[in-house]
């Protein structure tokens, strides 16, 4: 029998980032040589103590409170209070299997419209459109950083009525950029003055490259939701373990969503809550990791901007995160003369003729016409640049010629992007 879905989701598509893993694997597996671009997913190993914690709590199989787990959930408060300086109580604190299910409950939660600075992440416009909410993106400019400003915000909110929630996320996905605490002082003034709520979705924070991150509710604590997972700086996306920080003037939203939540998934689960436990818990293991983590990527990164750089093309070096992305406007004339003309195409005709594997601008928010293109940089194995980043003195640089042939195919990668552009 054929029963037919809601009219609003029969163009709804799978995520792009999932989509291109997918087929990025396909290829590979069928002998193609792949260079895997497409999809951000930490390359670097778990800590060993977190997987051991995952291990010794294996036998735990009753449910948890929806909330979480309330001794995990003293330990991300404490977290949020020593690591971004801002007051969160435990009791503001709501565990789930990933933040992508708390983003996707909020929009389903909240009346009015989501604000979301373009390039953004793939999934935020598709959930509002599940939930058949309204979303408007605010386009960003690159001259800027990609960067929302405070006069773009507050020409946004005099152009809609009604409730209004913004979403940033920084460091971004897909830009690898970030903001200073200036910048983030001044968007949150023009946030207060309009009574707009803050999804800060900080899943890449820790990920900052050389210096702190700071966190936009440290200026505007009473309107922001803070966003967090074990997914990018633990490594552990697969695990799915997420949070949502509320502050006390927000804890009726934080109701609001429990009490979807224990509807929808019950809670966490148990033996991964433990885990996490231990991720915020053992702070000298996790420091030290970062501290390789951080080093390794700002290497990697800084290499592929610098490259791409040289050879003409558009791009921010990286902040944080594990992401470039570049501006393909320098060579429309050549891409045009190979019949491409928008970032779909491009990325599309890239893949088939080199096997290098980005995602368009279009999936992350930009206009389709826009040359501009998704990297994650993370085509190496982590685990031995780890190894390689541990036996160089902190203080001193790590260089791509220390990582030797575990960046080789971020190399070749980014020489045959390079190539097929000067063709």
């Amino acid at each position: 029998m054929n029963h037919k879905l809601h009219p609003h989701l029969n163009q709804l598509e799978r995520s792009a980032t999932l989509a291109i893993n997918e087929r990025s694997a396909e290829m590979a597996a069928a002998g193609q040589t792949i260079y895997r671009f497409g999809f951000g997913q930490s390359p670097f190993p778990v800590p060993d103590s977190i997987v051991s914690a995952l291990q010794e709590n294996a036998y735990r199989k009753d449910y948890l409170p929806v909330e979480g787990l309330y001794e995990l959930r003293q330990a991300v408060a404490e977290y949020h209070k020593e690591t971004d300086k801002i007051n969160i109580a435990a009791e503001g604190v709501l565990i789930s299997p990933g933040s992508k299910e708390l983003i996707f409950t909020l929009q389903l939660a909240l009346t009015g419209t989501t604000l979301i600075p373009a390039p953004c992440w793939v999934s935020y416009v598709p959930q509002g459109k599940i939930v058949q909410r309204e979303n408007k993106y605010i386009q960003t400019r690159f001259e800027d950083n990609w960067r929302l400003l405070p006069d773009q915000l507050e020409t946004a909110i005099k152009s809609i009525t009604g409730p209004r929630l913004l979403v940033l996320n920084y460091p971004g996905n897909p830009d690898g950029g970030t903001y200073s605490a200036d910048e983030l002082n001044a968007l949150a003034n023009v946030a207060r003055e309009n009574n707009v709520l803050i999804l800060s979705d900080e899943i890449y924070g820790r990920l900052y490259h050389e210096v702190e991150h700071v966190s936009i509710a440290r200026f505007y604590p009473e309107g922001t939701i803070v966003s967090s997972s074990l997914s990018k700086w633990c490594a552990a996306g697969g695990w799915r373990l997420g949070h949502f920080a509320f502050p006390k003037e927000l804890f009726w939203l934080k109701e609001a969503l429990a009490s979807i939540t224990s509807d929808t998934y019950s809670c966490a689960a148990t033996p991964i809550q433990y885990a996490g436990l231990q991720a915020y818990n053992d702070k000298d293991t996790v420091g030290e990791y970062l501290f390789h983590c951080r080093r390794i990527l700002s290497t990697i990164g800084n290499f592929c901007a610098s490259t791409l750089l040289e050879a003409g093309v558009n791009i921010q070096s990286p902040s944080g995160a594990f992401y470039l992305f570049p501006d393909f406007e320098s060579f429309r004339i050549s891409l045009s003369e190979k019949g491409i003309h928008d970032s779909t195409a491009m990325c599309e005709q890239l893949f088939q003729d080199t096997g290098v594997a980005l995602l368009p601008g279009a999936a992350f928010g930009r206009p389709a016409e826009e040359l501009n293109a998704r990297i994650a940089y993370v085509n190496f194995d982590g685990g031995k640049a780890l190894q390689t980043s541990r036996e160089i003195s902190m203080e001193q640089n790590l260089t791509m010629h220390d990582l030797g042939d575990n960046v080789i195919n971020v190399k070749y990668g980014i020489e045959k992007l390079i190539d097929w552009l000067k063709e």
